[in-house]
């Protein structure tokens, strides 16, 4: 599809969707938050402030949880008047929510809500409440984030995705590819992806030729590691986006070098959608403020010498199950002061490290951030994938998929670089395996500890 079809679609097709057939307000909150990127960073903090002093005296009045939990902290909306006072409020954990489900929406609007699950890392769903608003600008938010890498609406797109393996009846089917093409895009089910069926994902690009390729960050990694063991080239994308995991450093390496293009990384949950992407700078990811309030709390050294903390989101819109102070189990790098050379007044992080789970810990009870282990294993002859799992303390099991580069002298080199960080006390169990399958959310967790 070509830049006539972008326009035509911006401009008149997708207005006619979602403004005429679904009478959703998409377009205008999309408006709305273009232009808002633009405004000075203190222009865009007092447009977020003012939604939350909005948000929090809709939860006292309207929200039993928050006004019980609140009223035993002692605090009152009243008493907040800073980001500062803010951040005094008690956190919202995913246990609180399913022990006072009912008691966190909101009386008013408990029949006009719309309603999804999360799949979880520990497989336990959690069901999570959204009003039509909130729905309608994190589509709005979406489109804006994935449009600074190049992903506009209307461009033709191919998406590495997960989807139900059995797959819809024939009806819907037949709405879902005619929603499809009008849209510009086409979805590749990564369930199904495996070592043997690499060359058919490869075929398929070449056969779409899509402008942009939008995935899941371990099933882009894995085909693209098999195109450069393959020597296969591909029709060449505009620009690579990873979505639903941390897109590491040398990840983007192997993607960049297999398809020509910039590979970009994005951050967000089920929870939020969309909280944080890369601009075409790719200088940090800019965080959605007008939209989210995204703190990183608790802050401990890394190993680089920056500080990560815990990823805790406020959606400022979701005023049927507000989520305020919400700790959804990541962990991100704050992003510097300054605003970005593009000229977007939104904050940074400067990069998003992964599940608070991933984290994996010493004997001497230190922690190690799991994004030490791609450093590692990056440098190791012959490893193409790997997963770390800690089921005590002092034992490391790790599953390793390998090629013919890999030797005794590969696998010293990996006990010597681990054990130097972990100490002699760790345990290192090392497995090579032909496969690494993904998690029920069509994820891979490349480290996974059930250490509390």
């Amino acid at each position: 599809m070509s830049d006539w079809y972008e326009t035509l679609f911006r401009g008149v097709l997708f207005p006619l969707y979602e403004s005429g057939l679904r009478r959703r307000h998409t377009v205008r909150y999309l408006r709305e938050y273009e232009r808002n990127q633009w405004l000075p960073p203190e222009r865009i903090a007092a447009i977020q402030w003012e939604k939350l002093q909005k948000l929090l005296a809709h939860c006292w009045n309207e929200v039993p949880y928050y006004r019980r939990r609140w009223s035993e902290a002692g605090i009152e909306p009243g008493d907040i008047r800073t980001l500062e006072d803010f951040a005094r409020l008690p956190l919202l954990t995913k246990q609180d929510i399913r022990q006072n489900y009912e008691d966190i929406h909101a009386r008013s609007l408990r029949g006009q809500m719309l309603y999804k699950s999360t799949s979880g890392s520990t497989g336990e769903p959690l069901r999570l409440g959204y009003t039509r608003e909130s729905f309608e600008r994190r589509i709005a938010v979406m489109w804006r984030g994935y449009g600074w890498a190049g992903s506009r609406m209307g461009r033709r797109t191919l998406y590495l995705w997960g989807a139900p393996v059995d797959g819809p009846d024939d009806l819907h089917r037949v709405k879902d590819r005619i929603y499809h093409r009008v849209f510009g895009r086409k979805v590749l089910n990564t369930y199904l992806m495996s070592d043997g069926n690499m060359a058919a994902y490869a075929d398929e690009i070449d056969r779409y030729r899509p402008r942009v390729i939008v995935g899941y960050v371990n099933p882009v990694v894995r085909l693209a590691q098999w195109l450069l063991e393959h020597g296969r080239k591909v029709h060449r994308p505009l620009a690579i986006l990873g979505a639903a995991e941390a897109l590491h450093d040398f990840q983007r390496e192997i993607i960049e070098e297999a398809f020509g293009c910039k590979a970009y990384n994005t951050y967000g949950c089920r929870e939020f959608m969309l909280v944080a992407s890369e601009c075409e700078r790719q200088d940090g990811l800019h965080v959605n403020a007008d939209h989210l309030v995204v703190e990183v709390a608790d802050r401990k050294p890394a190993l680089d010498g920056s500080e990560i903390g815990e990823v805790v989101v406020t959606d400022l819109h979701n005023y049927g199950m507000p989520f305020v102070r919400y700790a959804n189990g990541d962990t991100a790098v704050p992003g510097p002061a300054t605003p970005c050379a593009c000229g977007r007044g939104l904050p940074r992080l400067a990069r998003v490290v992964g599940r608070t789970l991933d984290s994996i810990r010493a004997p001497d009870g230190r922690v190690v951030p799991g994004e030490f282990f791609p450093f590692v294993f990056n440098d190791i002859p012959g490893v193409l994938r790997f997963r770390v799992h800690q089921r005590q303390l002092d034992r490391l099991d790790i599953s390793l998929v390998t090629d013919a580069a890999y030797d005794a002298a590969s696998e010293r080199r990996c006990r010597e670089q681990i054990g130097r960080v972990f100490g002699e006390r760790m345990t290192i169990a090392i497995e090579r395996v032909d496969e690494l399958p993904l998690g029920p959310s069509g994820k891979a967790r490349v480290t996974v500890s059930e250490i509390e």
